[in-house]
């Protein structure tokens, strides 16, 4: 069980489909993670990427957000570029990669069916993306993949949703003196659709860079 406050423990019992889910996926895949998928990076960040859900044949079989699945592939490289990372990815949690400046979290912890998590799935993982975002003394910059994360994340920041609407590229100075930036989630969908293109998700994290302190 893990002892971190701002981690659900790895059998949570909070919601009962993705209880019943995370069992399906243990029978049928015994040898993958199939638990809530910890937060993972720089305890110091100045920055927090904050994304949805795990994906199930990515961060539910690997157990490290955003690997193992085509979403990493994007934002890892992207990490990379702007010296938010030190090692290579390559998809595995024995990579060596390691992120620097940055934390991963997700909005919700555990894998949901269609990944589609419930609005009362998304409330109740919320202390623990709160909790996340408390233990990182340095953050200044959150960038929010999707509306759920946005939506999560503002939540969890104090702020007001009408305040601070979900858009692409959007800049959210919040009250507390953290700064929140939207953008489209880097999945498979928005990527190959061209609703999200490696440069605009680059100009999302060149914001992130200016906004930081």
């Amino acid at each position: 069980m893990d002892t971190n406050p701002a981690e659900p423990p790895h059998d949570c019992p909070i919601c009962p489909r993705l209880v019943e889910y995370r069992a399906a996926n243990r029978i049928a895949h015994p040898d993958w993670f199939n638990a809530p998928v910890p937060g993972w990076g720089d305890p110091e960040a100045w920055l927090c990427i904050v994304g949805l859900a795990p994906g199930v044949t990515g961060a539910n079989r690997t157990g490290r957000p955003f690997t193992g699945d085509h979403a990493g592939t994007l934002l890892y490289g992207t990490l990379a570029k702007f010296g938010l990372s030190r090692g290579v990815f390559d998809a595995r949690v024995d990579d060596g990669l390691e992120p620097a400046g940055a934390y991963i979290a997700n909005a919700v912890r555990c894998v949901p069916p269609a990944n589609k998590p419930l609005p009362v799935e998304i409330h109740a993982c919320r202390p623990f993306l709160s909790g996340s975002l408390a233990a990182l003394p340095n953050l200044q910059v959150v960038i929010a993949l999707g509306t759920i994360a946005h939506q999560s994340a503002a939540k969890a920041l104090g702020a007001k949703l009408p305040k601070v609407p979900f858009g692409h590229g959007a800049v959210h100075r919040l009250h507390t003196g953290v700064t929140m930036i939207d953008s489209y989630h880097c999945s498979r969908l928005n990527t190959n659709t061209g609703r999200l293109t490696t440069a605009m998700f680059e100009d999302v994290f060149a914001k992130a860079v200016a906004a930081r302190r």
